[in-house]
């Protein structure tokens, strides 16, 4: 005897509700995800309550002064270009070549931040390692 076999259903999934389920779900987290961008990030910078004066050496030193329209001064020299290259020129000459020389940095409180960084920056392309900004120690608030 020869039974009959039922013919098999194919059973099939229906993906298609899935698919949406997860497209929502994805939109949902596109849109409620933050973003953080560096642009917003608020700094509050410390100030200089208490510093290490500067000793007294008979070293040579070098002092760069920034005045608060960005103009450079090194050593009491007022520099005639406020640029990388002059003074990057003027630090070398002053130096002599020596980049062991201390270097101090005193910038007015107005000044733009990208003068000091130029300064900076030339000092770190001539090699200069022994590097200070010049602070005034902030005044207790009164009562």
């Amino acid at each position: 005897m020869k039974f009959r076999r039922k013919a098999r259903e194919n059973i099939e999934i229906n993906l298609a509700s899935l698919i949406d389920v997860v497209f929502i779900l994805l939109l949902f987290f596109v849109v409620t995800t933050t973003f953080t961008r560096e642009t917003q990030l608020k700094v509050d910078l410390p100030e200089a309550a208490s510093g290490t004066p500067v000793e007294n050496t008979e070293l040579k030193q070098l002092e760069i002064s920034i005045s608060a329209d960005g103009t450079y001064a090194l050593n009491g020299q007022l520099l005639l270009k406020s640029d990388l290259d002059s003074l990057m020129a003027a630090l070398q000459k002053e130096s002599s070549g020596d980049n062991s020389l201390p270097l101090s940095i005193s910038a007015d409180g107005k000044t733009p931040h990208q003068a000091v960084i130029t300064a900076m920056d030339a000092a770190g392309k001539l090699g200069f390692s022994h590097l200070r900004i010049a602070t005034v120690e902030a005044q207790a608030a009164k009562p």
